[in-house]
């Protein structure tokens, strides 16, 4: 197993910041931590989700196929393919960044992946008739619109820039 200096990084700091914030208070460390660590155990049948829904992604669409159908050469049919499913899917952040992150490791493209997250958080396609009704179906969609076209345009400057 590879350590990564990022993550030692951020596990450096985050002990100098619990070992300062025990030095500040104790009490209040201690309740934090424990908010933390119940946050944490409601998170986790999330992340059993996670583990699941990749694996079966990955099981059933094979890295070529994913390659073929999202990878650099697709161009903008792939970023138009990644960005509708974002805006149709509900899916929770805690599941999509892994999720995207599996489909590069397997041959997606940074501007697909790119488009995917960004649409998937700016646009909200289930949550249509919440937000016509609190906004107007005018507003909506020209604020789903202009989101959907500014998550293309990210995607591209993402695959330009990386």
């Amino acid at each position: 197993m590879q350590i990564n200096a990022t993550v030692i990084i951020i596990n450096v700091i985050a002990i100098l910041g619990i070992s300062f914030s025990f030095f500040k208070n104790k009490q209040k460390s201690i309740m934090a931590l424990k908010v933390a660590l119940k946050g944490t155990l409601n998170m986790a049948p999330s992340i059993g989700i996670i583990l699941v829904l990749v694996g079966l992604l990955l099981g059933f669409f094979k890295p070529e196929l994913i390659s073929k159908l999202l990878g650099n050469q697709t161009g903008l049919v792939g970023i138009t393919l990644a960005s509708i499913a974002g805006a149709i899917l509900m899916i929770p952040s805690l599941v999509a960044f892994p999720l995207t992150a599996s489909l590069v490791e397997s041959g997606a493209s940074i501007s697909v992946a790119a488009a995917f997250i960004t649409t998937l958080t700016m646009i909200g396609f289930v949550t249509l008739p919440i937000e016509i009704e609190e906004l107007g179906r005018k507003l909506t969609f020209l604020r789903n619109g202009i989101s959907f076209i500014i998550a293309v345009v990210i995607a591209l400057i993402m695959g330009a820039l990386l």
